[in-house]
């Protein structure tokens, strides 16, 4: 008796998830378990369902990829990442995988190519695209900065804010536990973000996790 591969799509498009329902639709043996349309509804989705596959777009409202690979990750061990991304930022990636993604491909990906990765991953064997591949190792190769703490300029509260972020909390979350306004929280992301140079809160979760301040959390 075939085997049914169950999936988790995550991805803020509705268009998107409906292109790759009915993809799967064409082949036997895949079953669409659950949707989600942020980062924190794939966490639990995952969490909940459990699937054999998660098909994860990095650039999502809420908590963001990256930080919802790592969630789902923890939340579903057994389950297999494969990011789907039309990002083309290599710093992105690279944090994706170091995240627990085991899968990367381009959205632009031929409908019989991304069947045959999730083939693979039903049997645990991951699937890089070449041009992505090429991107993270260029993010890999690019000089690293100098070993000063990159985190220096933040205050101690903005760290707080910093890690329970990357820990994949929402401002509510953050604000509960640290028993301060939202509106407080706002501000202190704002200030660290423009600290650390990044634009937005998937790059700052991406740079906590790569530059080592959630080191231990694992």
């Amino acid at each position: 008796m075939e085997t049914t591969t169950t999936l988790l799509v995550a991805d803020d498009h509705a268009v998107v998830r409906e292109g790759i329902r009915s993809l799967l639709r064409l082949a036997p043996g895949f079953a669409v378990v659950a949707e989600a349309d942020d980062g924190e509804d794939a966490v639990a989705m995952a969490r909940l369902h459990a699937p054999d596959v998660v098909l994860l777009d990095l650039m999502m409202p809420g908590i963001g990829g990256v930080a919802a690979t790592r969630g789902i990750r923890a939340a579903s061990p057994r389950s297999h990442i494969m990011v789907l991304t039309s990002s083309d930022d290599e710093e992105l990636a690279f944090a994706a995988i170091e995240a627990g993604a085991q899968s990367f491909l381009p959205k632009s990906t031929r409908g019989e190519a991304l069947l045959q990765a999730i083939r693979h991953a039903a049997v645990g064997e991951s699937t890089l695209h070449p041009s992505i591949a090429r991107r993270i190792l260029n993010s890999m190769q690019r000089p690293r900065r100098p070993a000063a703490d990159p985190f220096a300029e933040l205050t101690e509260r903005e760290l707080d804010v910093l890690r329970r972020l990357a820990e994949g909390g929402s401002n509510a979350r953050i604000a509960a536990s640290l028993s301060i306004s939202e509106k407080t929280v706002k501000a202190h992301l704002s200030n660290l973000m423009s600290k650390l140079r990044v634009t937005d809160r998937t790059q700052a979760v991406a740079f906590a996790w790569r530059e080592g301040l959630m080191r231990g959390k694992d």
